[in-house]
């Protein structure tokens, strides 16, 4: 079609009969990557229905703005802009439910998917694969530039943790490029977290039968523009997509992580307790308090970059956030002060251990 059609024609052609398949596009500060994209979709899939849909978490340097510019000149091109919400996973459902093609792909914006391997896909599928994969870590795949020494491991790591834990056999279930059918995505759709990078694993999880799946090989590429958006924390938004898996989706994501701060937050209580009691000479109700007080920080901080990123808080608003947060909390952190003196000041026959009054305390 593309010797004989414009691009203007195939655009039209492709939404006069409807898209055979829908490519979504995450998007956060990529605007320098939206137009490139577009370009080598528009050469990949010559001669297949398509249209691709830039779903973006309200980028401050513009990037939606430049997808409705393409929208207006290519049929093919949508962009869905997210405001109060952001997330990988979270963009991905969203996008993957605003199509009505047969058949999804999911990509990255930032071209290190090697789109050329689409129309593969695509055929697979069309030959009765449910979902395929494109993978770095089969016969004629690999991480190319795209991966530093550190975040390959971490991939390799994650990599076994999900095939030993919840049994899934694809070589790359990290990978973020893949093509599912759309009735398949349409039955695990209210079983996926909307929090986290992994949603292809989430996919595979949350499915009530083994997906027949085939796996491509792509070489990762080098990120031509923009930054990375993977952070430190990812690796516990991880962790607790599996647990939330391995207890099959009983407990939430959200709820997961929010255990997983707590737990982080006695830590810092405790070593804030110890450093106010050995060298800042504080009497052991006050290094509490502080102690006490310093855990709230850090639980608020920390819910607020990871639990609730998907809504997460910054400047003025954050500010307050805090001191509201620390206000409810208030009633709770009397109780523990309260717990842990009491306890630490009792008859010297049984008194405990620093330590274990501010943990009783905080508990």
């Amino acid at each position: 079609m593309g010797t004989f059609f414009s691009r203007a024609d195939q655009a039209f052609i492709s939404t006069a009969r409807g898209p055979e398949l829908s490519i979504v596009v995450p998007t956060f500060k990529e605007r320098d990557n939206v137009r490139a994209l577009v370009d080598l979709l528009d050469a990949a899939l010559v001669g297949r229905r398509w249209e691709v849909i830039f779903v973006d978490d309200n980028s401050p340097d513009g990037t939606a703005q430049i997808a409705k510019e393409l929208a207006l000149a290519d049929a093919r091109v949508r962009c869905l802009k997210r405001i109060g919400r952001r997330g990988l996973a979270g963009a991905c459902i969203e996008g993957m439910l605003a199509s009505a093609a047969p058949v999804v792909a999911v990509m990255d914006a930032d071209l290190q998917h090697d789109e050329a391997l689409l129309p593969e896909m695509l055929a697979a599928i069309e030959a009765g694969a449910e979902i395929v994969v494109g993978s770095r870590y089969i016969d004629g795949g690999g991480v190319g530039a795209g991966l530093s020494a550190t975040r390959e491991q971490g991939s390799h790591l994650a990599t076994w943790l999900a095939r030993r834990l919840l049994g899934v056999t694809l070589s790359d279930p990290m990978s973020g490029f893949f093509m599912v059918k759309r009735s398949v995505f349409d039955g695990v759709a209210p079983r996926l977290s909307s929090q986290g990078f992994k949603i292809l694993l989430d996919i595979m999880a949350s499915s009530p039968h083994p997906l027949a799946a085939h796996e491509l090989p792509f070489t990762f590429r080098a990120r031509q523009h923009g930054e990375s958006k993977l952070d430190s924390l990812v690796a516990l938004e991880f962790l607790s997509l599996l647990l939330a898996k391995l207890f099959g989706d009983w407990l939430s994501v959200r709820f997961v992580l929010f255990v997983l701060v707590g737990a982080t937050g006695l830590v810092v209580h405790l070593a804030a307790l110890s450093l106010a009691l050995s060298s800042g000479g504080l009497p052991f109700d006050a290094a509490q308090a502080l102690a006490t007080a310093a855990a709230m920080v850090w639980n608020f901080g920390l819910n607020n970059q990871l639990t609730y990123r998907d809504r997460r808080l910054t400047g003025w608003p954050m500010l307050w956030g805090l001191i509201t947060f620390c206000l409810v909390c208030s009633v709770g952190a009397l109780a523990n002060v309260g717990v842990a003196s009491w306890m630490y000041h009792a008859d010297a026959a049984w008194r405990p251990s620093w330590w274990l009054a501010g943990t009783a305390g905080a508990l």
